[in-house]
């Protein structure tokens, strides 16, 4: 049960890239809207998952400021980011992208906590950011074109840093809180400023939109949230982080294939080769050693 669950959690997390593509195509959407939407519209689904831990150890004033911030930095602050730069980039290179954050989370962890990365991990960087710079490549240049893909990487590579981040800062005040009922709060609270920016930028109006909006929408919120983060949550405490890494990994693979199938995605041979390499190299992180 724990590799089905991590199966279906990453495969519905893999498609969240795709469904996002499919809601800018079926009509004219900001990022703000479409994050708004899906904010909202997994909401009640956490605060029931929040009403239903509630019986756990009561929290400090110092957990509710880190449950804050990283709700803040980790959910809202990584999906706006990756909402705006799937405008630019293709789903599967996006993932791609944004499957580096073990290795920034390596990064930070040597820079902050003085924890000196070992030879393989060092390794494994070198391999990761030569994948990333195969696959990226072929869409450098001087043009118009050129230049909104580069803003579209930065600000998805800007969303993994930010949940690299918070998984860095977040790791004693999950113990401290029970995972289900951080996830619970956090995306609860990552809801507040989703709302006030849709609030402040954009009107009333922008919610009148087509019904396959709407459906994308509720896909997005309910297939590609609320449902892996449960099931990922729960396929960790059957399996293992290390085993779950193993899983994880065919989500870059699934959201690169669907790309090529629902979106006509294109992947150079060069690409696909700077794509293992990511895979592979973030695998080395991942998995322990032995």
């Amino acid at each position: 049960m724990g590799i089905a669950f991590a199966l279906v959690g990453t495969i519905s997390f893999a498609f969240r890239p795709i469904v996002i593509k499919l809601g800018y195509g079926a009509a004219p959407v900001s990022a703000t809207t479409l994050l708004f939407l899906r904010m909202t519209m997994s909401l009640p689904f956490f605060a029931a998952a929040a009403w239903w831990l509630r019986g756990g150890p009561p929290l400090a004033r110092r957990d509710w400021a880190g449950i804050v911030l990283l709700g803040f930095l980790g959910y809202y602050m990584a999906s706006l980011l990756d909402f705006l730069g799937l405008q630019y980039v293709s789903a599967g290179l996006g993932r791609l992208i944004m499957f580096l954050y073990p290795t920034l989370v390596v990064l930070l962890s040597a820079i902050f906590l003085a924890r000196r990365p070992t030879r393989r991990e060092l390794g494994a960087l070198a391999l990761t950011y030569l994948g990333i710079a195969l696959v990226m490549s072929q869409r450098l240049g001087a043009g118009p074109e050129a230049r909104a893909f580069l803003a579209g990487a930065a600000l998805i590579f800007g969303a993994s840093a930010c949940y690299a981040i918070y998984l860095v800062t977040g790791g004693e005040l999950v113990k401290r809180v029970g995972s289900m009922r951080f996830t619970a709060y956090t995306m609860m609270v990552s809801t507040v400023p989703a709302v006030v920016q849709f609030a402040l930028l954009e009107r009333p109006s922008s919610l009148a939109l087509p019904g396959p909006l709407w459906l994308y929408a509720a896909i997005l919120a309910l297939g590609c949230t609320v449902l892996p983060v449960f099931l990922v949550a729960e396929a960790l405490k059957r399996i293992g982080a290390s085993q779950f890494a193993l899983i994880g990994a065919l989500g870059p693979v699934t959201t690169v294939l669907a790309d090529f199938t629902l979106l006509d995605g294109r992947l150079s041979p060069v690409q696909v080769l700077g794509g293992a390499l990511v895979i592979g190299g973030v695998l080395l992180v991942t998995l322990k050693k032995g």
